[in-house]
């Protein structure tokens, strides 16, 4: 496809066709699955066109070998809205016993009555991925000088100029990483964000799961969410906010119930806690950390821009620890890794734990840049890097601080912690 921006999720998805009929692609809505998916499809159906569906439900029906006899990999758009298409792309899987049959792409999970018609679970014969918004080496903003996998394979001095600079980052985070804002103009690429939360609180969060949900109680829990998010804050803690800062509030819930819906639209994607071995008897805390899919979905439903961010560097410190995490979700599933948040009862914290399927792992603190919070970030990693037992597991690859601003990479030579812009980091 003419000017295709390539995804970390193309190598992805061709290495789990290669190993199962059928791979599931899921994430928010506009991030691109379509779009990466009929790179590699051979013949698709777009399920978002309800004639379309109407069609190819009936002919599901009648005749499934029919239905489903396109050439493969055959492309299933927005499959979720057809739930008996689960079972009928289990049983061709296992019909013609081949791979690389089926790509299914849904911005929703299924509804409880979807879940239930399923016969068959799709062990053994499906994959999944999980597709997020792009990452800045994939829009072209980062340069790509250091790649986080070769911090764990072959850490060593760097040297790599940023380009990036401060009022880039914050428009960075206002515009998202939405596939069709980048490169359009700078007003034209900002407001793409407003009108993914328009259609999150208007329309997407109803058709989820039928329930009817106002619209501006959608948009008020939002709002509370995006002024909490990087924090492990309790649906109490919401409601509180909700009731300080709004007309109206909501009771706990209600606000589970539609938080339950963000997350089934791929809208947030809070993060699971690290729980290493340590030497001392200091308790994990255990509950999740606040983040949407996207940095810019917090600043739409804040009405903010920007100026607004420079403005208030302290706020804006929290957009760009969602913007760093995005970004490293990314990059750790093609690692084979995941990222998780550490906070103990001492306060102790650290921002990001990049943990890869083979044990080893990698901690990174997310600061804006300058000398006072590149030390402080140095404390919080050397503290923590101090209390895990490496008797039992093993000791971190590496110990990084992401920043928005700095001229270079490059590894402290006095204690080989990375100080690593997120203009130059890529998978």
């Amino acid at each position: 496809m003419d000017g295709y921006k390539h995804r970390i999720m193309d190598s992805l998805l061709e290495k789990k066709l290669q190993a199962k009929g059928a791979v599931l692609i899921e994430g928010p809505k506009w991030c691109g699955k379509t779009t990466t998916a009929e790179e590699i499809a051979a013949s698709k159906i777009l399920l978002a066109r309800t004639d379309v569906k109407n069609n190819f439900k009936s002919l599901l029906e009648i005749d499934t070998d029919v239905a489903l006899s396109g050439d493969t990999p055959m492309l299933i758009d927005e499959w979720q809205t057809v739930p008996k298409l689960w079972d009928a792309v289990r049983y061709t899987v296992d019909h013609r016993r081949k791979m690389g049959q089926f790509i299914l792409t849904g911005s929703a999970v299924p509804d409880k009555e979807a879940e239930e018609e399923r016969e068959h679970s799709g062990t053994g014969r499906f994959a999944w991925l999980t597709m997020r918004p792009m990452t800045l080496f994939e829009s072209g903003e980062s340069n790509g000088k250091v790649s986080l996998g070769n911090l764990f394979t072959t850490p060593g001095k760097i040297l790599e100029k940023n380009e990036l600079k401060l009022q880039d980052i914050a428009f960075l985070i206002c515009r998202g990483g939405w596939p069709m804002a980048v490169g359009l103009p700078e007003e034209a690429a900002l407001e793409q964000a407003f009108d993914y939360y328009d259609a999150v609180t208007k329309e997407d969060i109803t058709k989820v799961d039928g329930v009817k949900r106002a619209s501006e109680r959608v948009q008020r829990l939002m709002r509370a969410y995006a002024r909490h998010q990087g924090t492990q804050a309790s649906i109490a803690t919401l409601k509180d906010d909700l009731k300080n800062n709004d007309t109206a509030t909501l009771d706990e819930d209600t606000i589970s119930s539609y938080l339950e819906a963000l997350r089934k639209i791929f809208v947030v994607e809070d993060m699971p806690a690290w729980n290493p071995n340590l030497r001392s008897k200091t308790a994990i805390r255990t509950a999740d950390t606040r983040y949407f899919v996207d940095p810019s979905i917090a600043t739409a439903a804040l009405g903010l821009g920007p100026a607004d961010l420079m403005n208030d560097l302290k706020t804006m410190g929290f957009f760009f620890e969602a913007m760093c995490v995005r970004d490293l979700r990314v990059f750790a599933e093609a690692l084979n890794g995941k990222v998780y948040h550490y906070r103990d009862k001492s306060g102790l914290e650290c921002d990001a734990v990049v943990h890869l399927r083979n044990g080893q792992y990698g901690l990174i603190e997310v600061k804006l840049g300058g000398e006072t919070l590149i030390n402080e970030g140095v404390e919080i990693l050397t503290s923590l890097a101090k209390q895990i037992d490496t008797t039992r597991m093993k000791a971190p690859a590496f110990k990084m601080i992401l920043t928005a601003t700095g001229e270079y990479a490059y590894r402290r030579p006095e204690d080989g912690i990375y100080i690593v812009p997120i203009g130059c980091l890529k998978q």
